[in-house]
């Protein structure tokens, strides 16, 4: 496993990125002058705002909002750091070692890191993690939440894939035992 993204993934994000101008009728330079005048300051809130002002999607609201962030900020390019800055908390890193170990023993799998998750992939995204305070962390599946009793149906709307309709939160790495394995095993299968 190896922090990457996949061939499917880049060409996607290639896409996005070449899209802008022709699917929002501006180049990335005037949306960066346009968030000068954006009231929000908070990530979320600016992405709401450039939808509900401007139609913006999800999507091209990340890619301006990437480019509005001062240098120096982690950003795509260097997952070390947005790993480092989201996983914080020794306690719920130490959950996302450990399943990063199962996922290593997952053939083909990729993990990825993004701001506020880590993300799982084969050919699409199967699995994601983000800390929960406490010490504690969230994996979310690609699985029905029927499959084991550890699963719950996604109670909120999470910034990673849709398709991650089954959760489980773990509040130590020991938890992280031989159900969760075969749980991440069957969802890398779905993927």
């Amino acid at each position: 496993m190896t922090a990457v993204l996949t061939e499917r993934q880049k060409k996607w994000f290639a896409t996005v990125q070449a899209n802008l101008e022709k699917n929002t009728g501006k180049p990335l330079a005037d949306w960066v002058a346009i968030m000068t005048a954006c009231p929000e300051s908070a990530p979320r809130a600016q992405a709401a705002w450039l939808k509900a002002e401007h139609g913006v999607g999800q999507n091209h609201a990340a890619q301006i909002l990437d480019a509005c962030r001062p240098a120096g900020g982690p950003g795509w390019d260097d997952p070390e750091a947005l790993r480092a800055a989201l996983w914080k908390d020794a306690a719920s890193l130490v959950i996302l070692e450990a399943v990063e170990r199962v996922a290593d023993g997952v053939e083909g799998v990729i993990a990825g890191q993004r701001k506020g998750y880590t993300s799982f992939s084969r050919s699409v995204q199967f699995a994601a993690m983000r800390p929960l305070k406490g010490g504690r962390a969230l994996l979310g599946l690609k699985l029905a939440p029927e499959v084991s009793p550890r699963l719950a149906p996604s109670a909120r709307r999470e910034s990673w894939s849709e398709r991650l309709t089954a959760t489980v939160e773990l509040d130590a790495a020991d938890q992280v035992d031989a159900e969760i394995s075969r749980l991440f095993a069957q969802a890398a299968d779905n993927g």
